[in-house]
């Protein structure tokens, strides 16, 4: 390990060599630190991260988990979660350590993106709200389960938002008669929507029954 001044640009370089999970001996660079101080930083993360010790930034070690999230998901998702943390997590705890993270610092996170407000003035979507809160718990889980990390701070705060609970609508009698009567030239919808009226089943459940009667012969094919 070693940290240079390339004294042609002015800045600062270094060099880190380390072992890898079969023993063999690396090496790895970085350019371009525009301080020693800066190049230090850089070089004592990079002892962290391939110590597997976690008292990194949050930054550092979602890179780990970045690294291991990729080769596990469709490049899609990856690309959607990845977008999420680095636009509404890491701009609070990139530069914290994350074995410093706690369930307050986590609630106070969360009660920022409850109160944003957008320019039309609303807020995120209770649904988007618990997708960024469900990137949070599994960065954290990972620490957890990989790192030893002695806790999930993200998973005690609770989830953000609150339920809006969803009005359900039903169909009277005479409203439900009214459609049956105008659907009986469709004998396999009218049916279909007959079983799931009178029955009060779900409509998969209805899907599955209308499939496996239709595999079904009758046992009284073929007679007259």
């Amino acid at each position: 390990m070693a940290v240079y001044q390339e004294k042609d640009k002015g800045t600062w370089r270094v060099v880190f060599r380390y072992t890898d999970f079969t023993g063999e001996r690396k090496q790895t660079q970085k350019r371009g630190f525009k301080t020693k101080r800066e190049a230090t930083a850089w070089e004592h993360e990079m002892m962290l991260r391939k110590g597997n010790k976690l008292d990194m930034t949050f930054e550092s070690f979602y890179e780990i988990y970045s690294e291991y999230k990729r080769q596990r998901v469709k490049e899609s998702t990856f690309e959607t979660k990845s977008h999420i943390v680095r636009t509404k997590i890491l701009p609070y705890f990139g530069k914290r350590k994350i074995n410093e993270i706690t369930v307050a610092d986590v609630i106070a996170w969360q009660n920022e993106m409850m109160a944003y407000r957008d320019e039309k003035g609303k807020p995120y979507s209770v649904d988007y709200l618990k997708t960024i809160q469900a990137q949070l718990t599994a960065i954290f889980n990972h620490a957890v389960n990989y790192y030893n990390l002695p806790s999930n701070p993200a998973r005690q705060a609770g989830s953000m938002g609150k339920e809006v609970p969803k009005e359900m609508k039903f169909w009277t009698k005479e409203q439900y008669l009214i459609f049956a009567e105008a659907m009986m030239d469709k004998p396999r919808s009218y049916y279909a929507f007959e079983m799931l009226y009178w029955t009060g089943i779900r409509e998969g459940d209805a899907d599955g029954k209308i499939s496996l009667n239709q595999q079904k012969p009758s046992k009284h094919a073929g007679l007259r």
